[in-house]
């Protein structure tokens, strides 16, 4: 399975900042969609990412508050990045290797969509219900053999 498996599915809406954006503001994006990141842009280019684990870094660092901080000040601004070729169990590797529950997702410089951990694990998921129903319908379909004739295995040469 590949990430433009999950793209597929999750379709395109992509929220994305500046990184000159108030910092409060960029949370209120969130918070309105429901959405644990945003991805940060300047000119079209991809140049950070912002989660909740950056987020509540700063809010620790100034002391409970988010003063008048800006989206670039607190983003990560080298963050995993994925191909829509990307096999999943790449992808899976890379995420728990860095602790990171969001990917963007690149073809050359464009962005395509973001991945977050949850969308890898409910494909593999899945991706195993499906195996395991084919595997049930294929054993419930197993023909019977006849009580008269012994396994083929068993007969004498």
């Amino acid at each position: 399975m590949k990430v433009s498996d999950i793209l597929r599915v999750k379709g395109g809406t992509l929220y994305t900042v500046a990184p000159d954006e108030a910092l409060s503001a960029a949370l209120g994006v969130m918070s309105q969609y429901d959405i644990g990141s945003l991805v940060v842009m300047d000119h079209g280019e991809l140049v950070g990412m912002l989660t909740f684990r950056e987020v509540i870094q700063a809010i620790v660092e100034n002391g409970g508050s988010l003063g008048t901080s800006q989206v670039q000040s607190v983003m990560d601004d080298h963050p995993l990045t994925c191909m829509p070729a990307t096999e999943l169990d790449e992808v899976r590797r890379m995420m728990l290797g860095r602790h990171a529950r969001y990917m963007p997702v690149l073809t050359e410089r464009t962005l395509m969509g973001v991945i977050s951990f949850y969308d890898v694990a409910r494909a593999v998921v899945d991706s195993q219900d499906f195996e395991n129903r084919m595997l049930k319908a294929y054993i419930r379909d197993w023909p019977v053999e006849s009580r008269d004739e012994p396994p083929s295995s068993n007969r004498p040469s």
